[in-house]
């Protein structure tokens, strides 16, 4: 038997927000990406709605340690000390010891940190297996091929399932909720790189899947046109980005008018309810941040 499935999350009572990829193959259990720690109870309705308890769990494969993403890593080894979970070499000192990664987070969501990721649990050294890019991995009979796709931040990679034709690209190809038509990217701070994003999305179209997975929020059935779409909706908002800060008297007026001017685009093309959802799945203001910071390295190396 080998099966993927979609283990909804429901972040903050929010469904189609999270998902986390259970990967079943000859009696070996595996989640890509789990999401928070808040959501951890949810995790395991999930995982309970598959005949399965995190006993049965033999991994954790994460795409990037953003606590959308790895937090749940932490409360998944205290409950089966015998997961091994793969993460690439330049996340993996932040999942033994989070503390750094939490003051980041608290600086963007000051009053909310709790509330949207509960309580990130360090993962034991022993538990850790370092990625850096070209591994094959072994999961039962299912093979993953391992690729360093940085960007959305600078410790990302994707898995890549040939026999199955699907990527699990975490964040690299933005968000698409339920392949729906609008396709948002998520751009918050520190790691921002065009540039370097662009080799990640030469790296998942060289391998030419059938379908992207997308942790924000399922799958995406033509991977060469998302990207295309995708790649011209990040470089406008950078475009956008710019002449915020240009126009604007203050970053918190470019910031405000670069929020408005992307809901209003969302609005047009998903509606007011969908818009709201993917906004606040997408974090639209840590996406400015991301952006603005972006353009100061890049006019600082011109400089």
């Amino acid at each position: 038997m080998s099966e993927i499935s979609i283990l909804d999350t429901n972040w903050v009572g929010r469904p189609h927000s999270i998902a986390a990829a259970l990967l079943e193959s000859n009696g070996h259990h595996a989640i890509v990406d789990p999401g928070p720690e808040s959501t951890y109870a949810t995790l395991l309705e999930g995982l309970a709605s598959r005949g399965l308890s995190v006993a049965q769990l033999d991994a954790v494969l994460l795409t990037h340690i953003h606590l959308d993403h790895a937090g749940a890593s932490g409360s998944l080894v205290r409950d089966n000390p015998r997961i091994t979970v793969y993460v690439h070499q330049l996340g993996a000192t932040h999942m033994i010891d989070p503390s750094k990664l939490l003051a980041s987070a608290a600086r963007l969501w000051p009053d909310t940190l709790h509330e949207l990721f509960g309580d990130t649990l360090p993962v034991p050294q022993e538990n850790l297996r370092i990625l850096e890019g070209g591994e094959i991995l072994t999961l039962g009979s299912r093979k993953l091929e391992v690729a360093y796709t940085p960007g959305h931040a600078s410790h990302h990679v994707s898995y890549f399932d040939a026999t199955e034709g699907i990527a699990f690209v975490g964040d690299t190809t933005g968000i698409r909720i339920d392949n729906a038509v609008y396709i948002l990217p998520a751009t918050p701070p520190p790691d921002i790189s065009l540039e370097i994003w662009e080799d990640s999305f030469a790296t998942i179209l060289a391998r030419r899947p059938a379908r992207l997975f997308l942790t924000h929020f399922g799958y995406s059935h033509n991977p060469a046109e998302h990207i295309a779409e995708f790649r011209e909706r990040l470089h406008r908002w950078a475009e956008v980005a710019g002449e915020c800060l240009r126009s604007a008297s203050s970053e918190t007026e470019a910031k405000e008018d670069f929020v408005a001017r992307a809901r209003s685009e969302m609005q047009r093309l998903l509606g007011s309810k969908e818009a709201e959802h993917h906004a606040f799945t997408a974090g639209l203001d840590l996406s400015f941040l991301g952006l603005a910071r972006y353009l100061r390295k890049r006019a600082e190396a011109v400089a």
